[in-house]
């Protein structure tokens, strides 16, 4: 009591304003700044004293021994406010996340301006308590909610320990005190309370009086559950509400809650022993803990003996989810709750433990690589004292001088490379020029300058080699012949151009004589091109620049006289970053490509020595000035002879040997083989050939895996159960072509066909006195008017017979049979209509009759 009355003798003598309310609790306004330091000092001596209650085995909290006990309070401290034990109506402060347990403080702040007004006039009514209750959505920001179904009904009943009154927002430090559960919502306050100005009562029965004063008339909306029974057992009031619009919930009546009385038993022991003995581990793993314990713990709170409090501190500590610790803040079962604070107490050891891992990992490989750091920098300078390693630029600048020291070198391009050497000694090796020239120099030290392979010039070796590779070609087999004989003696490239129809082997043919030349071999194909910079390579200045295919093939091959396949030259595209095509007449001019200029490297390479081979299906896309530059070899389709000798030499063996089906297991007969290419594959190629070989043998191959029969025979009667119905039918229509009908023949790309074109009479219209010629069918301009001059030239030619019979007039029996015939035929021809029909033309230019 001393101090209590030191305490308001220190208050009186500060202005400052003490009043009592209807339950004799205390509460102070302002506080000067010297109480709050002797108040921190104060705590932080109590604080020092967590780890001795904390871990003291002792018996009961009034048996402390006098060692234990805490440092005489200071006389300017303010004394320990009295706490209501009942208090029905309280403003609704909600939180999210973490609900605030019993014992423990928190920092609130409101800026919702209802809450701040009602929270300012209860705290000039000397009522600075609250009800905090947690949110069901985390997601939800609003400080005031609209129905109590948003909250959890039960929480806490809080002390306004201190008030910070920032005008558009209040900061609150609010201690809890017990658990309250929400019965109903307060609507409004008929009755506004008033504010005792008095600060001392004198007059007892005044202050009896007043403490029998009837409490405020409220509205109330009760809660979910109390609504339920309310309907049940009252009738309904003949009052409604002023109005149906749901009020935000600001006040709400609230009762206290009880835990269950439960007994010291071994069970509840053996739990409190497991919470402590987990909670020291926890401090031990991480100080954060520490610290917070430091806050929590209050002056001599014996933690030990006191289970309800031991449950509140375990969940105040865990990180877990508001659902779980909601459900240790709504449980009244002491053992229960117990159980369920320990699971998450074992839950964020477990995170500590991890945590801890995770660490000392880490810390470890920090460890480790400053340990290497260190011995790296410390080897560079031994070594760089000794004379045994130089500094990296040098050694990248002897690297490159190594690798240009068998090549031969142009001057000009060795005063590029030392140029680049001398730019980046003096360049910080982080920069990005610094690997935007080290690039540069790999590409210009990794061509082979100078560097040729040998050719060979063995005309019978490089036959044989062909032979093995290809069937026929005889007319390329010639070139490369003729090709090998003008390379005797000089290494000057050519530019050749296969053109011919897809599948006869344009591509294949080119790696064959590249390695019956010994050259290496690279394709690149221009199909589709639109970008001058696949060829000419990129400028420096971009970034991820890089040279063009050429260059990239003379590193790739490491040889200046390769044989490079520019495929499918005829699909070349353009577009709006530059015309390929045009960049090829460098590329394949021999006057010009001896000095090539690719755009990253900006220095002149050598390409006279590379041998071209250019390959396309047709050449009337190819520009001209592109064409003049190239010499042209036709590669036409392979015969019916030639498809079966290819089939049988390298086909079907191919097929066998992917397939895993041995010689003897399957056999197909040349007579087969015949039906299959007149049928089947009329191409000028082989490739469709190739499917179908490949497609009898994998269905002889999955029977045999089925057991049907170790090995098969495929004839010409049973080939359509590998590859289906014919394709192709070599039926003839007519024995003789009847009057009307005659034959043409037709050339594609399947190779010739016969064609029937038909005409008929139709019946004239009677309006007109002139005979029509109507065509049907897919023809083209041409083949339109050599159908109308053929019908010309007919009208004329028997106009002429008609002249001539009437000269014979002598010989009268054959005189009037013909001039029947004639003046039917002119009927027909001049005054009756005609249908002409074209069965098919794929284009006019390769139709013949």
């Amino acid at each position: 009591m001393s101090a209590v009355g030191n305490l308001s003798r220190l208050i009186r003598s500060r202005n400052l304003l003490l009043v009592a309310s209807r339950q004799s609790s205390l509460r102070f306004t302002r506080i000067p700044q010297r109480i709050h330091q002797l108040t921190n000092k104060t705590s932080f001596n109590l604080c020092n004293q967590f780890s001795r209650n904390f871990c003291s085995d002792r018996g009961k909290d009034d048996e402390i021994p006098p060692e234990d006990l805490a440092p005489e309070i200071d006389n300017h401290l303010p004394a320990t406010v009295a706490i209501p034990e009942v208090w029905p109506h309280l403003p609704m402060l909600a939180t999210k996340r973490n609900p605030v347990f019993p014992r423990f403080m928190k920092i609130l702040e409101v800026t919702n301006p209802m809450l701040i007004d009602l929270l300012r006039r209860k705290v000039k009514l000397n009522q600075p308590y609250v009800g905090v209750f947690m949110k069901k959505d985390n997601e939800n920001e609003a400080e005031v909610v609209q129905k109590l179904d948003d909250v959890y009904g039960v929480g806490t009943f809080a002390q306004i320990q201190e008030l910070q009154d920032l005008g558009d927002k209040l900061r609150l430090v609010v201690v809890a005190h017990r658990r309250i559960k929400i019965t109903g919502q307060i609507l409004e306050e008929l009755v506004p309370e008033k504010k005792v100005d008095e600060p001392e009562v004198t007059d007892r029965r005044k202050r009896r009086k007043t403490r029998s004063a009837k409490p405020p008339r409220t509205e109330k909306v009760p809660a979910e559950e109390t609504a339920k029974k309310t309907e049940e057992t009252q009738e309904p009031s003949a009052e409604k509400p002023a109005s149906d619009t749901p009020q935000p919930v600001l006040m709400v009546e609230v009762e206290n809650l009880k835990h269950n009385d439960y007994k010291q038993t071994e069970e509840v022991k053996a739990l409190t022993q497991e919470v402590i003995k987990t909670i020291r581990d926890i401090i031990t793993m991480n100080p954060l803990y520490r610290e917070s314990l430091q806050q929590m713990l209050h002056q001599n709170q014996r933690v030990v003996d006191n289970p309800v409090y031991l449950c509140d501190l375990g969940a105040s500590l865990s990180a877990a989810e508001p659902e779980e610790l909601q459900k240790i803040m709504e449980e009244m079962d002491i053992p229960k709750r117990l159980l369920l604070s320990l699971g998450l107490l074992k839950k964020e050891l477990e995170l500590s433990k991890l945590q801890q891992k995770i660490g000392k990992e880490v810390e470890e490989k920090v460890k480790q690589q400053h340990r290497k750091y260190i011995l790296q920098e410390q080897l560079k300078v031994i070594k760089k004292e000794l004379g045994i390693e130089k500094d990296d630029k040098d050694a990248i600048g002897e690297k490159y001088r190594e690798k240009l020291k068998d090549k031969n070198v142009p001057q000009n391009v060795m005063t590029v490379i030392d140029e680049e050497l001398n730019k980046l000694n003096f360049l910080e090796s982080h920069s990005s020029e610094f690997n935007v020239t080290r690039n540069y120099l790999d590409w210009l030290t990794s061509l082979p300058w100078g560097v040729t392979s040998e050719e060979n010039l063995s005309l019978d070796q490089a036959t044989t080699i062909l032979d093995e590779d290809h069937y026929g070609m005889e007319d390329i087999k010639k070139v490369s012949s003729n090709l090998l004989l003008q390379l005797k003696g000089s290494t000057q490239g050519k530019i050749l151009c296969f053109h011919g129809p897809p599948g006869v082997g344009k591509t294949s043919i080119a790696r064959s004589i590249a390695r019956a030349l010994n050259r290496e071999y690279f394709r690149f194909s221009v199909g589709g091109m639109t970008d001058v910079a696949e060829i000419k390579g990129h400028r420096r200045t971009y970034v991820g620049a890089m040279p063009g295919k050429l260059i990239q093939c003379l590193k790739k091959t490491k040889t200046e006289n390769p044989l490079v396949l520019i495929d499918e030259v005829d699909k070349i595209g353009k577009g709006y970053q530059g015309d390929p095509s045009s960049a090829l007449l460098e590329l394949l001019d021999p006057e010009q490509n001896a000095n090539f200029l690719d755009h990253y490297l900006d220095v002149p390479v050598d390409l006279s020595k590379v041998l071209f081979i250019c390959t396309a299906n047709v050449l009337d896309t190819i520009p001209e000035p592109l064409r003049d530059r190239m010499e042209m070899i036709e590669m036409s389709g392979y015969v019916a002879e030639e498809k079966v000798a290819i089939a049988k030499q390298y086909l079907i063996p191919h097929a066998r040997k992917d397939c895993g089906v041995q010689e003897d297991q399957i056999t197909l007969k040349d007579d087969s083989l015949e039906v299959l290419i007149k049928n089947y594959c009329r191409e000028s190629g082989v490739r469709n050939l190739q499917k179908q070989i490949e497609k009898v043998v994998r269905k002889v191959a999955f029977k045999i895996v089925k057991k049907e029969s170790e090995n098969f025979e495929v004839t010409k009667d049973n080939l359509t159960t590998f590859v289906g119905k014919p394709v192709f039918s070599q039926e003839r229509m007519y024995e003789q072509t009847p009057v009307g009908v005659v034959m043409g023949l037709a050339w594609t790309a399947m190779g010739g066909s016969s064609l029937y074109i038909e005409t008929a009479e139709r019946k004239q219209n009677q309006d007109s006195k002139e005979g029509t010629l109507n065509l049907t069918g897919h023809l083209g301009d041409v083949m339109k008017e050599s159908a109308q001059i053929a019908l010309t030239v007919a009208r004329n030619y028997i106009k002429t017979l008609i002249l001539t019979i009437n000269s014979w007039r002598q010989a009268t029996c054959i005189y009037t049979f013909l001039k029947v015939v004639l003046l039917k035929m002119v009927q027909v021809l001049v005054s009756q209509s005609l249908q002409l029909y074209y069965p098919w033309q794929q284009e006019s230019r390769s139709n013949k009759m």
